[in-house]
């Protein structure tokens, strides 16, 4: 029995460095973009539910490709790393960046190897959306103080993808006269600005190293209190998308009570991030701006489900 527990700690201990990798305190947010992108999807498209299989792959796959990501940015950013933080997996020696590499290429073919399966459409922008975050990874974050630009670009691409999955553009398989519905694209946009101000808090919390190492990130080469100005900016357009996305897309008031209390709440911690322009500050945002979204993302999954269910039942709209 000993020996038993004992094998089942050590290999707990092996697994848990890759699940780190993965970010699980921001899977939250990882998880509830696609599920509410398939969602809303489906719903603006049929009224009803996406099939349980293809959902399921969708929010998995995705899954996959933005974790993908932060296991490659982990690989090419493990000299940093050891500077801003050095008890991660890569850093600390408990994986090797040989292992890292593939892991990462692992996620990521089954990411779109689902895509694939889904819609040649989501393989597409899969395909883009890699392409672009790969670029910041291992490129632009040493050359330019704009590499926050394609994060940004690659994961507002996230929702366009699943959304395709459900709702074909119709450019492959046949149109009905709409690329992408306003919802869609305001969904892409939001996560777009959303995602420059959540890079940014947690690029200025990582300042020190990428001073040393001579990576021009915005705050190395503008400061934090400015890098914080413009991360306020990225939230309010974030915000003003949010409102937009359920405006567009004629959603009830659980979304707008989770945007609107949500998104408050995440100007009001951004506004304090300006008062208080400190590395440790922008790390605390990085990891609201995870809550917040997950609380966005959340919200229009609970409303989209009720009004399918009382449109299912009959129950008469209150909005």
């Amino acid at each position: 029995m000993l020996m038993e527990t004992s094998t089942k700690k050590g290999y707990l201990n092996q697994i848990r460095p890759y699940i780190e990798m993965l970010r699980p305190e921001i899977a939250d947010m990882d998880l509830a973009l696609p599920a509410a992108s398939a969602l809303l999807a489906t719903y603006l498209l049929s009224g009803g539910l996406p099939a349980l299989v293809p959902f399921i792959l969708a929010v998995g796959g995705a899954y996959f490709a933005i974790t993908s990501s932060y296991v490659f940015n982990d690989y090419c950013d493990v000299d940093i790393d050891k500077i801003n933080l050095p008890q991660r997996p890569l850093p600390s020696s408990r994986v090797n960046r040989k292992n890292a590499l593939i892991y990462a290429l692992v996620l990521i073919l089954v990411a779109g190897t689902v895509a694939a399966y889904l819609n040649p459409e989501s393989l597409v922008v899969f395909i883009v959306a890699a392409g672009v975050i790969t670029i910041y990874s291992s490129v632009a974050k040493r050359s330019t103080f704009l590499s926050f630009v394609p994060v940004g670009i690659s994961y507002g691409l996230v929702p366009i993808g699943v959304w395709l999955a459900f709702d074909p553009a119709g450019i492959l398989r046949g149109s009905d006269g709409v690329i992408l519905p306003l919802p869609a694209i305001f969904l892409g946009i939001m996560m777009c600005v959303t995602d420059w101000g959540f890079t940014l808090s947690g690029v200025a919390r990582d300042v020190e190293g990428d001073q040393v190492k001579g990576a021009p990130t915005t705050p190395v080469t503008f400061g934090v209190p400015v890098t914080s100005k413009f991360v306020f900016v990225c939230w309010f357009l974030g915000v003003i998308a949010s409102i937009a996305i359920g405006y567009t897309a004629h959603l009830g008031p659980v979304y707008f009570t989770g945007v609107l209390l949500g998104g408050g709440w995440i100007l009001w911690q951004s506004l304090d991030f300006i008062r208080n322009p400190e590395p440790e500050r922008g790390g605390e945002l990085f990891l609201q701006g995870s809550r917040y979204r997950g609380i966005m993302f959340g919200s229009l999954i609970v409303d989209v489900l009720l009004l399918i269910f009382m449109k299912s039942t009959g129950y008469p709209f209150i909005w």
